[in-house]
């Protein structure tokens, strides 16, 4: 009878445990552009084990699906085994609108990352990349648009995907342009209207940006 009542208090106690070490957390994230649009938003919690990308470093081939195409599966996948709570927000994020989500995060060493494309461009993507989780409270972070490296940025409608564009999106071909690495976007140029393709080439006059690109605040609910 000892052992058993022993048994079921260790049951109980080991469950306490497990439920204190999450908490739920209000993500909410806002365009700050005033011409690009974000594709569906990944919104990521983990361990101090997973990072979306290290800058000067080859973008994985996840990030690269995610960068130029707005599929956020792949890179979920990748973070599978280091995450607590992985969520995508449905739908195109268009400037200046905001949109949140509640998402369950360690309550304790915690760390978020959320990462979209940016439409219409190559590569270009937002990310807040290994944040760590507020204790209490909430906190807020401006995003920076990062070039993913594996798309030369030319501007070509038919190699952009997108209502604005409908081109082609993730493309596993390397070419010599590719820059090979993630690093903060320049952002727009004046590269003429058409391309040797004749492909409509997209200016800076309207889809140009200054970093900051989008707003994130989490927020600690329990």
């Amino acid at each position: 009878m000892i052992k058993k009542t022993m048994a079921a208090l260790t049951l109980v106690l080991s469950s306490t445990v497990v439920m204190a070490q999450t908490a739920d957390y209000e993500v909410t994230i806002t365009n700050l552009t005033p011409g690009q649009t974000f594709t569906p938003q990944l919104v990521i919690t983990h361990s101090n084990d997973f990072r979306l990308f290290t800058l000067g470093e080859p973008a994985s081939e996840a990030l690269e699906i995610l960068a130029e195409d707005g599929n956020t599966g792949p890179v979920g996948d990748e973070a599978a085994n280091f995450a607590t709570d992985v969520q995508t927000i449905g739908g195109l994020l268009e400037p200046g609108q905001t949109t949140s989500i509640v998402v369950t995060g360690p309550a304790e060493r915690g760390f978020f990352t959320v990462a979209a494309m940016m439409i219409p461009t190559n590569d270009t993507f937002i990310a807040a990349n290994h944040v760590r989780l507020p204790a209490q409270g909430s906190l807020m972070r401006r995003l920076f648009a990062h070039d993913a490296g594996t798309e030369v940025n030319d501007q070509n409608c038919n190699n952009i995907p997108g209502p604005r564009c409908g081109g082609e999106g993730y493309s596993p071909d390397i070419a010599e342009d590719d820059e090979g690495f993630v690093h903060i976007s320049n952002g727009f140029h004046d590269l003429g209207d058409v391309a040797d393709d004749g492909g409509e080439l997209l200016g800076p006059q309207f889809y140009d940006w200054r970093n900051s690109v989008a707003r994130v605040v989490v927020r600690r609910i329990n």
